[in-house]
């Protein structure tokens, strides 16, 4: 377990400095490639840069005669120079854009894996505007920083020691007046990163609270709209931006005034090297060439200084960003391996089952005694629950709402875990506690529109990748979906978000379909049926039951469903 410090809430930081350059240790495994091809391009930068100062010195020594050669050669040299310094700058920005974007993809798939294969405990705790806001920002900002500032923060700092070198074996004194100023930085720098990092996260946390409102606000626009809410709505943007705003605003107050001070004192070091270059010149102990060559350096010295003053706040945001994106990754997997297959028929057990949400975790805690007195206060969603859906049976389920028919859904989909009591999944042969690998031996319709953006067919092959367009048709037409093949471009017919286009009634059959494309022997309905006519119903009822080997499960309401189940397990008569 990673180690804690102070909450996050309220800006406070909520990784230890150590965990979090662990976590960025670990990220950065995977994009070496692009961090020592731009720090070598860094370096071979810094080479060809320190030698354009030679080269410009050494042409205006040759002009004045003041050193020996041809002056044809030595502007030969600096276009040289020149060309090379574009090449590298050319072959950066390639690096950049064709590796950084997939280096930014990979960082993205990692993560969406890690999220898509974690525990769930019936809630989310964050708004999926938040999680996407961290998936696209603080994803490219890590990557940026560990292949571009990294790598450029080594060629920064070989070009200021090469740079101050060089003016240290022209100058003892200038070069140790031109750095005068690092010490001073240093010192200030500890109050200044405890300081940014907290309004950087303050910036983080108001940026991802507006795509939250904005991305809500789309997703539900009927709503709005049928509610006359348009301009609640847009207050309450307004509302999370004004936030926004007013965080941005101190946090680029404090950026300025000190980004000030640390200019003036460049500034001043800056005057200084130049007076004194100016007093050699005159007294003769300094030539012309000497003394451009004097400012150069010590511009090239201060320009990687305030480069690695720029560091700061870099590291700040990226450490704001990287605990945002660990955050995302507090939730344990769920059990890995390989699925394990059932034989068919199989059915579905549960034994004295109970459970509460919200109620503490065994493994957090080794007091028993402290989660039965917590336990106690909680109203159980089920309690005690015995039942037995046998191999190759049809039961309803039925019960009022919040009665506990979803829980038990996601008990036996292993979404959920009981605090107490067993859920097995059986065949003749076995019976095993139902866990994310026998999850393979399972089907689930929930209720509502389930359907993705993307074509029916592409919706269809979530339910087997492999499924030919004759198992698709069969499919649609067990589900009552023969429609499909009426459209005009029939499978490859486009849908939008949550199925827009279709009708509920059809979104519903085409869910149907992706299902019985699965072709598991536990098939789960959740309300299934509820947008369509009794007509409708009772023959896609008839499809589905005329299947053999399949144990099935109605949540629902539908008395017509009823009619066709073996078994009933009403909520309503169950004693809590």
């Amino acid at each position: 377990m990673r180690k804690l410090s102070i909450n996050s809430t309220n800006g406070q930081q909520k990784y230890s400095v150590k965990a979090i350059m662990k976590w960025l240790w670990r990220a950065w495994k995977g994009n070496r490639l692009q961090a020592v091809l731009n720090a070598s391009i860094g370096l071979l930068s810094v080479g060809v840069s320190l030698a354009q100062v030679w080269a410009v010195q050494h042409a205006i020594e040759v002009a004045e005669g003041a050193a020996k050669g041809s002056l044809y050669v030595a502007v030969g040299i600096m276009a040289a120079l020149i060309l090379a310094d574009f090449a590298l700058h050319i072959s950066s920005i390639w690096i950049k854009n064709i590796l950084g974007i997939r280096a930014q993809n990979r960082m993205q798939q990692q993560l969406l894996d890690r999220i898509l294969r974690s525990e769930w405990h019936g809630k989310e705790n964050r708004h999926s505007g938040d999680v996407l806001n961290r998936l696209e920002f603080d994803v490219s900002n890590v990557v940026v920083f560990l292949t571009e500032v990294i790598p450029s923060t080594l060629s920064v700092a070989a070009l200021f020691i090469g740079a101050f070198c060089y003016l240290f074996s022209m100058d003892h004194v200038l070069a140790l007046i031109t750095i005068a100023i690092i010490p001073v930085f240093i010192g200030l720098s500890k109050i200044y990163v405890g300081r940014m990092r907290k309004l950087t996260r303050e910036v983080r946390t108001s940026d991802s609270k507006v795509q939250s409102v904005l991305q809500e606000t789309i997703q539900n626009r009927m709503l709005i709209k049928t509610l006359e809410s348009d301009d609640h709505m847009v207050g309450r943007l307004e509302s999370t931006q004004s936030e926004l705003r007013q965080n941005v605003v101190k946090r680029t107050a404090f950026s300025v005034i000190s980004n000030l001070i640390v200019n003036f004192g460049f500034a001043l070091g800056y005057l200084v090297a130049f007076l004194w270059a100016a007093l050699r010149m005159s007294n003769g102990t300094l030539t012309f060439g000497g003394m451009t060559a004097f400012l150069q350096l010590v511009n090239k010295i201060q320009s990687p200084a305030r480069s690695l003053t720029k560091l700061v706040p870099q590291f700040v945001s990226v450490f704001t960003a990287a605990e945002r994106l660990m955050e995302l990754e507090e939730n344990p997997l769920e059990e890995q391996g390989d699925p394990i297959y059932m034989n068919v028929p199989c059915g579905i057990s549960l034994s004295n089952v109970c459970y509460s949400y919200d109620a503490p975790e065994e493994k957090n805690t080794e007091d028993k005694q402290e989660i039965s007195t917590r336990r106690a206060g909680l109203t159980p969603v089920i309690n005690n629950l015995s039942f037995d859906f046998k191999p190759g049976s049809c039961t309803a389920v039925l019960g009022e709402t919040g009665a506990g028919k979803t829980t038990l859904v996601r008990l036996i989909l292993a979404l959920l875990t009981p605090q107490q009591g067993e859920v097995k999944i059986y065949d003749e042969r076995h019976a095993r506690e139902v866990s994310p690998r026998l999850r393979c031996n399972l089907v689930y319709v929930p209720q509502g529109n389930t359907l993705l953006s993307g074509s029916i067919r592409d919706n269809l092959r979530l339910g087997n990748l492999d499924a030919t367009d004759e198992e698709m048709m069969t499919a649609l037409h067990d589900a009552c979906a023969d429609f499909v093949g009426e459209l005009p471009q029939g499978l490859d017919t486009l849908c939008s978000e949550k199925g827009g286009g279709l009708s509920e009634g059809q979104a519903q059959r085409i869910a149907i379909a992706r299902a019985l494309l699965r072709n598991r022997p536990v098939m789960l309905f959740d309300e299934a049926t509820s947008a369509l006519d009794p007509e409708t119903e009772q023959q896609l009822l008839k499809n589905i039951l005329g299947k053999k080997g399949h144990t099935v499960i109605f949540i629902t309401h539908r008395p017509a469903v009823v009619d066709y189940c073996d078994q009933v397990l009403d909520f309503n008569k169950l004693t809590r």
